[in-house]
């Protein structure tokens, strides 16, 4: 299979910091941090999280997308200095669609609303964002996650969906669903969101791998909500989504194996059935299971068929990746004009 190409935004050298360069670059700099906050209902905590990434990224622009919130969040996300705006289409994959559409930034860091999630390791992530790495995810599961988190199942949830996503996809991510990240401009603008709820993650995650973008896990302090704050994860209704979402990317970015899987096991079923029907027929020259040998047929061509299809989509997927390296190429060239211009 085509592997893709990296091409990443490196406005400095490997070696400079993050940090001197968000707290101490000069105003005509061109590097931009963007922080990311999708919201819902989350006015006990929203004020405490702009503040704290304000202190930890005092140059970045923080905001917050409110998500049909009925409560405080938009006002008191305003009033700590954030850039609101609202989305009105329900869903975290929907917010954040439409932050990446909108919002033009260097790098960009992705955080949750709930104060989960350490705003202090933001300038290590953006750190490992200008050294070239695609995608840096904050992995809360290698610290303090299982001691921390307090709901049933999501442990057990976690580790399911980490062997799923590796295991398939070959990758060697830490912790698949955190919702703590930093992205480079390349993949913000090449990312296709069609997840519209909390399997997003797990989408960019798999997307990242598909497209041999370069991931880097930066491990972080997980911390549990703090009383008064509800989580918005349905621990069975988003578990399954997640699992579906697996399936359907494991399908659409691996359809030789998909397709192949299927074929081999209608080929197995269809052995079974028709051996005993062919013995019969070299022993006796008759066919008394006349339907199981029509059965046994359209079973045996259904296989032939899935089959095929997996090597007809594998060829369409490397005509895939090669259209998605020109796709990098073109974000890169544009971005390389639009910095000449300014």
């Amino acid at each position: 299979m085509l592997q893709v190409c990296n091409i990443t935004y490196n406005p400095f050298p490997m070696q400079t910091s993050t940090r001197d360069i968000v707290e101490h670059m000069p105003e005509n700099s061109n590097v931009s941090v963007a922080v990311l906050l999708p919201c819902y209902n989350e006015e006990v905590t929203i004020g405490k999280v702009v503040r704290d990434f304000k202190t930890a990224l005092p140059s970045a622009d923080i905001y917050v997308y409110d998500n049909n919130s009925t409560d405080r969040t938009a006002e008191i996300a305003a009033s700590e200095g954030a850039i609101v705006r609202k989305e009105p289409r329900q869903g975290k994959g929907n917010v954040i669609r439409a932050m990446f559409e909108d919002i033009d930034a260097d790098v960009y860091v992705m955080s949750d609303g709930d104060d989960t999630y350490p705003a202090d390791a933001a300038p290590a992530m953006v750190d490992k964002v200008l050294e070239g790495y695609d995608m840096v995810i904050g992995d809360r599961l290698s610290s303090t996650y299982f001691q921390e988190n307090k709901r049933p199942f999501h442990n057990f949830g976690n580790d399911l969906v980490r062997f799923c996503t590796n295991h398939l996809f070959g990758g060697k991510i830490k912790d698949i669903m955190t919702g703590y990240r930093a992205f480079s401009y390349q993949f913000v603008k090449t990312y296709p969101v069609l997840s519209r709820g909390f399997e997003i993650e797990t989408e960019m995650t798999i997307h990242a791998l598909q497209r041999n973008m370069q991931v880097e896990n930066v491990v972080i302090d997980y911390r549990d909500r703090p009383e008064g704050s509800e989580s918005k994860l349905n621990t069975y209704s988003d578990g399954f989504k997640v699992l579906g979402t697996i399936a359907r990317l494991f399908k659409n970015y691996r359809p030789f194996s998909f397709f192949g899987i299927l074929a081999a096991i209608l080929a197995v079923f269809d052995i079974g059935f028709m051996i005993p029907v062919l013995g019969e027929y070299f022993r006796t020259g008759l066919v008394p299971r006349f339907p199981t040998l029509i059965v046994c047929c359209f079973v045996l061509v259904a296989a032939l068929l899935l089959f095929i299809s997996g090597i007809i989509l594998s060829s369409q997927l490397a005509k895939d990746a090669r259209d998605f390296e020109f796709q990098l190429q073109t974000v890169q060239h544009w971005r390389n004009s639009a910095e000449k211009e300014n």
